[in-house]
């Protein structure tokens, strides 16, 4: 079975979850047979143009990746463009703008032909993921598969046009929603786009039943048309950080994400300034970058516990399982996540974990503490019973690592298969 996949990120550069699962699905996939094409944008920087072929609007060819020795029947297509996950119009704006001037600046530098220029992007974000929608599907007219298969709202409007060319099934991965990300205050034309998608697949996949009522209710899909595959845990995570800045006879309780609204950054320092009245020796750590870091930061000075919270920014490799070995505690106090694989990766590496019941994990985890995300009382409460009770500790670190190890992507990538399977036969 030949698979069309359109993705925003894949490893080695991730900015959050989407990348992870997109890893761990496909090589799950590659080893269950599956042939992979995988699509994705990708900005080319200056020093690696003579090693790639870029794909613009007049100019398709193949365009060679980052190969994967773990990824045997995958081959990837990367199309010039700035899309970038987790990203706002503003932010879009800013960055088109800055590359374009560094741009510039190494033609000017050089005596060469800029290698882009404004013709090359467009100016707004959603006028760029319409661009890269049309340059995929002219690059799907030279490929051969069965089905396709688009990851999260980016990549639907792709999906849409490469099935009316193809003529082919369209399956369509929801990893997180408008409302995850944004509340009651949607973005109109993301959940236009979100909405579209939706009601053109043939199929939806949801992480979790968390997220396939959100598309039932709130985008007016039939339960029926949803099916809900949970994802796996593979381990994956380049900066670096002091850790110094703890000491030795210190607990630690870890915020790993992105510090962003729907992630609950100020409940879990909330919670925090609550464990510190009790307790003196522990450090919270917030590894992860966003756009809420300056107001994170901002807030824990304001409740007076600067001096008890490390910011790290955003980690990958070595130091998160760096940082997953000094922990003695990750919690996850997100407002709404449809899935949440940080806690899994913590269990799999023997940190118990607390979290949110607003949260798509919440439902494949027995052995972890769950707390609504705005108690911030019963999870500062949670904290300090974990940190003081030894017994309480490794229970929930030994059974939650038990549990964890029996979710693995080769399920996930059997449901997908088998969703795969059922359409082409009804075709």
């Amino acid at each position: 079975m030949r698979v069309f996949m359109l993705g925003w990120e894949f490893p080695p550069l991730i900015s959050g979850g989407l990348g992870t699962a997109c890893y761990g699905l496909t090589k799950a996939m590659s080893r269950l047979g599956l042939e992979i094409t995988f699509c994705l944008p990708k900005m080319v920087d200056h020093q690696y143009a003579s090693h790639v072929n870029l794909l613009g609007p007049n100019s398709i060819k193949s365009a060679p990746a980052v190969k994967f020795d773990d990824l045997t029947n995958v081959t990837f297509r990367t199309i010039n463009s700035s899309l970038q996950p987790y990203s706002s119009t503003d932010v879009y704006r800013q960055r088109i703008e800055e590359m374009l001037k560094q741009k510039q600046r190494i033609s000017t530098a050089n005596n060469t032909v800029p290698l882009m220029n404004k013709a090359d992007y467009a100016g707004d974000m959603y006028t760029e993921v319409y661009r890269y929608a049309a340059i995929a599907a002219e690059l799907s007219a030279n490929e051969a598969f069965d089905i396709i298969h688009a990851h999260d709202w980016m990549t639907y409007p792709a999906g849409i046009r490469v099935a009316a060319l193809s003529g082919k099934p369209l399956i369509i991965h929801v990893h997180s929603t408008e409302f995850d990300r944004s509340g009651e205050h949607v973005n109109q034309m993301i959940y236009d786009i979100e909405r579209e998608g939706m009601h053109a697949a043939d199929r939806i996949i949801a992480v979790s039943h968390f997220t396939r009522n959100i598309i039932n209710s709130r985008y007016g899909i039939s339960g029926e048309k949803v099916e809900v595959a949970h994802n796996g845990v593979e381990c994956n995570g380049n900066g670096a950080w002091n850790t110094s800045t703890v000491d030795n006879d210190e607990k630690l309780v870890l915020f790993l994400g992105r510090i962003t609204m729907q992630k609950g950054p100020e409940y879990f320092l909330r919670a925090a300034k609550k464990v510190l009245e009790v307790m003196d020796n522990v450090k919270f750590v917030m590894a992860g970058s966003g756009d809420m870091m300056h107001r994170t930061i901002e807030m824990a000075a304001e409740l007076g516990i600067g001096s008890k919270v490390v910011f790290t920014g955003f980690l990958r490799g070595d130091d998160v399982r760096e940082m997953y070995r000094m922990a003695d505690l990750f919690v996850m106090p997100s407002v709404s996540e449809p899935f949440g694989l940080v806690p899994l990766e913590a269990l799999d590496n023997d940190v118990p974990v607390i979290i949110s019941k607003q949260s798509g994990v919440a439902e494949v985890l027995s052995h972890a503490l769950k707390v609504d995300f705005w108690d911030i009382d019963e999870m500062a409460n949670k904290i300090v019973a974990v940190l003081k009770y030894a017994a309480l500790k490794s229970t929930l670190r030994d059974h939650g690592g038990l549990e964890v190890r029996k979710l693995r992507w080769e399920d996930s990538a059997a449901k997908c298969a088998g969703i795969y399977k059922e359409i082409l036969t009804a075709v």
